[in-house]
């Protein structure tokens, strides 16, 4: 009888030696980022990811940059005036006080809230400026951040109230809206309108033109310049971080674009008179806030309480000082919207910040992308939301429209924007990706 049998059992076949140690598990595949794929593929690729996105609700600015295609080639046929190189360039400058404004609505819709006050706000700091400056004398540039500073504090209230003492922000801005347009009353006084004079430094930043054809050209080579720039150095800080980046093929595609847009704006701005200083200012504080967004960790943490406010407050954000901070942002905004809107008609008056000057910049916002319910949107939307409300106002005025007319269809189309938005979201949802 052998030793190493089992008792009560046949003898199994021989084992290897190491039979006993486990095998090795197999080495984990690392996972691929379908951007990569897509990429890959080339031209094919990105047109099934195109539709991909289509399919899924990711649709970016496609539809806001198809109306104004739609609008321009509708009033273009109907009135040749309207694609004039005078009608665009004048169009470039009324959409600046607008878009301002439209810019601090973006950061506080990206919290999925509203903030109702931004036209009395900017109706109150234009008036703080006239007053300040033309009837009691102080330095045009003293009263000026006086006025950027009212704006702010405003802000800066309205969001305590909204996040420390936990008032909705449609009440809180719905009664500032009220209050601070009856602060603007008392302010102006008796008289109810302060004239601005022409020679002012807030009619100039409006008014002033740059009429050599050189200065537009340099200002489009140097934007076109410092977007190459940039995308080269993320793409190199991706790939030092070994994550999916642009390749060289598409950020030359990009840039390519944008430069024969950034060219076209500036042939057709000197076709007229040349580059609006008001259109310059207001495109670099796009570049800047666009920075702040998608570059800086305070963006990412807008984007975080926008999009799950638990979530970000359980990842150590600080839920209240961001709500703070972005009504601080939208009250700043809204006074430098103002200070351009007073430029533009070169007076405050008991009238400033208000009309459809409301409807008008959260119709910007939200037609230009940014979602009503928060997480979604970019500070571009301010742009082309106002450049979409400005070219129907525009159209609809050289066609001789009524403004019960105008009404009915900016309201409309806000609608429609809305609309696609929540189409978009549950499209989303339904693959996943909401």
């Amino acid at each position: 009888m052998s030793g190493d049998r089992k008792p009560g059992g046949p003898a199994g076949p021989e084992l290897p030696e190491d039979a006993g140690t486990p095998a090795p598990a197999p080495e984990a595949m690392p996972a691929v980022d379908t951007r990569l794929i897509v990429r890959e593929e080339g031209l094919r690729g990105y047109v099934g990811e195109f539709k991909r996105k289509m399919r899924s609700g990711e649709l970016g600015s496609l539809p806001v940059i198809v109306a104004v295609i739609i609008i321009w080639t509708v009033f273009g046929s109907l009135d040749s005036t309207f694609l004039s190189a005078q009608n665009l360039s004048d169009l470039s400058q009324q959409i600046v006080g607008t878009g301002m404004i439209a810019v601090g609505i973006v950061f506080v819709l990206l919290l999925g809230e509203i903030d109702l006050s931004v036209g009395s706000v900017s109706g109150l700091c234009a008036a703080i400026f006239a007053v300040l400056n033309v009837n009691n004398g102080m330095n045009e540039w003293l009263a000026l951040l006086v006025a950027l500073g009212g704006g702010a504090a405003v802000g800066l209230i309205q969001g305590f109230f909204f996040a420390k003492v936990g008032v909705p922000a449609f009440v809180v801005t719905l009664a500032g809206n009220l209050f601070w347009n009856g602060l603007m009353l008392q302010v102006l006084g008796a008289t109810g309108t302060v004239n601005i004079p022409s020679e002012s430094i807030v009619s100039k930043l409006y008014s002033t033109i740059f009429h050599s054809p050189a200065t537009a050209y340099i200002t489009a080579a140097v934007g076109v310049g410092l977007f190459l720039l940039a995308s080269l150095q993320d793409a190199r800080r991706r790939q030092a971080a070994r994550v999916p980046f642009r390749p060289i093929a598409e950020i030359v595609l990009r840039t390519v674009v944008i430069a024969a847009i950034a060219f076209a704006t500036a042939y057709i701005l000197n076709q007229y008179q040349g580059l609006p200083l008001a259109l310059l200012i207001f495109l670099i504080l796009l570049v800047l806030l666009d920075f702040v967004l998608r570059r800086t960790r305070y963006g990412r943490q807008i984007f975080a309480v926008g999009g799950n406010i638990e979530g970000a407050r359980r990842a150590g954000i600080s839920v209240p000082f961001v709500r703070m901070s972005v009504f601080t942002i939208a009250g700043t905004m809204a006074a430098v919207g103002g200070i351009f809107l007073a430029g533009q008609i070169q007076s405050a008056s008991q009238t400033s910040g208000g009309g459809n000057l409301l409807m008008n910049v959260i119709a910007a916002a939200v037609i230009g992308g940014t979602s009503l319910f928060g997480g979604r949107g970019s500070v571009w939307s301010a742009l082309l939301g106002a450049l979409v409300i400005g070219s129907i106002q525009s159209g609809m005025n050289i066609m001789g429209v009524s403004n019960a007319v105008q009404f009915m269809i900016t309201g409309s189309v806000l609608l429609a924007a809305v609309v696609v938005d929540s189409l978009s979201r549950r499209s989303q949802k339904a693959a996943g990706r909401a």
